[in-house]
């Protein structure tokens, strides 16, 4: 009985035990299933790829859109040159007040006395017309002013007016002769010193006959003067004119002048203006150079016009110039630049009388189209105010 109830309390205690260990034991967590590998398995030594980021990824940084220079605006249309002197009549006025007023402000007294006279005759000295040209536009108006009794300003302007228009000459040709010769171009020379506007002139008249409807092509002769040839290729790409020109400084300028007019016959351009070097003018072989020039071109084509550019506010100096270039090579006409700033609009005069060829185009300022023909009756409206 005994070996029975101690059987029945080992139980007892193993059952108590074992139920309190299930208890206390916690269910394991399933493992997560292996990740799929990425192919084959990689040999032996060799590391393992990083685990991919799962992470989405970072958006790519926004940049500002690039801006591109804004292309420069192309030059205004060029004008015709027909009219263009009476458009720039006013720049010339307020430029020349100094001749007309004091002419005016004379002429329009009660009385003229000898002293009087003088003082009228020295204005127009000062104003460049020249000693002689001014004594005998003197004595031209002492003698109507006499006659006719003419003392009211409107009166005496009208004289005045009459009188240096006269000087000038209404009747001389002024055209420019820049038509083709079937297909010849017309050759135009510019002449010149330095420094009296002659490269710019010639870019000027070139987009000025454009503006007309011609095609131009500019030869680049003047081969001494540094940088040259870079400021005529700024004015071709301005008006959209070919540059012919050498590829080094101090080429032959004739031969320069030969190629470009060769270039407009192949190209059949309608003018060819060939810019040469601002030579000094006391300098003979240079002057030589220039007659070679015309000579070389005129082997294959006609040299309509030889224009020579003369600083309006050079005065006598520039008369001075102007018998020497006359020399060298035939002048047909006068480029006269700076008359807007200038009183001495009387060189107009003398350097017709000196030449005997007439003004044909004037400058009237710094601007792309301040390039005009010139008008006697326009010009001597504007210095008389």
């Amino acid at each position: 009985m005994l070996y029975l109830i101690i059987a029945i309390v080992v139980v007892a205690v193993i059952l108590v035990a074992g139920g309190g260990t299930l208890l206390l034991r916690r269910p394991r967590r399933p493992a997560a299933p292996p990740a799929p590998g990425p192919g084959p398995s990689a040999p032996a030594g060799t590391a393992a790829p990083p685990e991919a980021d799962t992470a989405a990824p970072a958006p790519p940084a926004t940049l500002p859109p690039v801006t591109e220079p804004a292309p420069a605006a192309p030059p205004p249309a060029a004008p015709p040159l027909e009219g263009r002197m009476a458009r720039l009549r006013g720049r010339l006025a307020r430029s020349q007040t100094g001749f007309g007023s004091v002419l005016l402000g004379l002429l329009s007294r009660d009385s003229l006395a000898d002293a009087e006279w003088e003082e009228i005759e020295d204005a127009l000295i000062a104003a460049d017309v020249g000693v002689a040209p001014a004594r005998q536009l003197v004595d031209e108006l002492q003698t109507q002013v006499k006659v006719a009794g003419v003392h009211g300003p409107g009166e005496v302007r009208g004289l005045l007016k009459q009188d240096l228009i006269g000087e000038i000459g209404p009747d001389q040709d002024r055209s420019l002769r820049v038509a083709a010769h079937g297909d010849r171009p017309a050759v135009v020379l510019i002449v010149g010193v330095n420094g009296t506007g002659k490269t710019t002139v010639c870019g000027k008249l070139a987009r000025a006959l454009a503006a007309d409807g011609a095609t131009v092509l500019l030869g680049a002769a003047d081969t001494f003067r540094a940088a040259a040839a870079d400021q005529l290729q700024t004015w071709g790409d301005r008006v959209g004119a070919r540059v012919v020109r050498a590829d080094r400084e101090g080429a032959d300028p004739a031969s320069v002048a030969f190629d470009a007019v060769q270039q407009g016959i192949a190209e059949r351009a309608d003018v060819v203006i060939v810019d040469t070097a601002g030579r000094l003018h006391t300098k003979a072989g240079l002057m030589d150079e220039l007659g070679k020039i015309k000579r070389v071109i005129e082997r294959q084509a006609t040299v309509d016009e030889v224009l020579l550019v003369l600083d309006a506010t050079t005065g006598q100096n520039g008369l001075r110039q102007a018998r020497v270039f006359a020399e060298a090579v035939d002048i047909t006409g006068i480029v006269l630049t700076k008359l807007d700033g200038t009183a001495k609009g009387g060189i107009v005069i003398a350097v017709q009388r000196e030449l005997g060829v007439p003004v044909k185009l004037a400058g009237l300022g710094e601007g792309l189209d301040d390039l005009a023909p010139f008008e006697p009756e326009t010009f001597v409206d504007a210095i008389l105010g």
